[in-house]
């Protein structure tokens, strides 16, 4: 029986995620020292993770959270049609609705939820 041929050739999970979660970061304008807080690692893993030197090990706890900063970039991108400097002023403003300042709240798994929650919740307006 033949394999798949996606199932060799595909990507693992590890190294993608790394690279959406830099590549987020870069859109939303967020340093590696608050990244490396909202995902649970060092800014040094951070510095590595841009030079391909570390790949987030799937199941971890630090690629779990950065799987969940991926998807509220996603959120907040669709909302703001792709507009960074907008995604990126939002992030930075304080909102009535999450009572905080969105970037101060993600630094926390909870606030990362409640987060992702509020947008998920905008995006099904639309």
């Amino acid at each position: 029986m033949r394999s798949h041929p996606d199932s060799e050739s595909a990507a693992a999970p590890g190294p993608v995620i790394t690279k959406a979660t830099l590549r987020a970061a870069d859109l939303l304008g967020v340093t590696a020292k608050v990244l490396s807080a909202i995902i649970g690692v060092s800014e040094a893993t951070v510095s590595r993770m841009r030079k391909q030197e570390f790949a987030l090990e799937t199941g971890s706890k630090p690629f779990e959270l950065a799987v969940l900063f991926v998807r509220m970039f996603r959120s907040l991108d669709a909302i703001v049609g792709g507009d960074a400097p907008i995604a990126q002023a939002w992030l930075r403003n304080e909102n009535t609705a999450i009572g905080a300042v969105p970037l101060e709240k993600i630094v926390t798994i909870a606030g990362l939820v409640d987060v992702i929650a509020y947008l998920d919740a905008r995006r099904a307006l639309v």
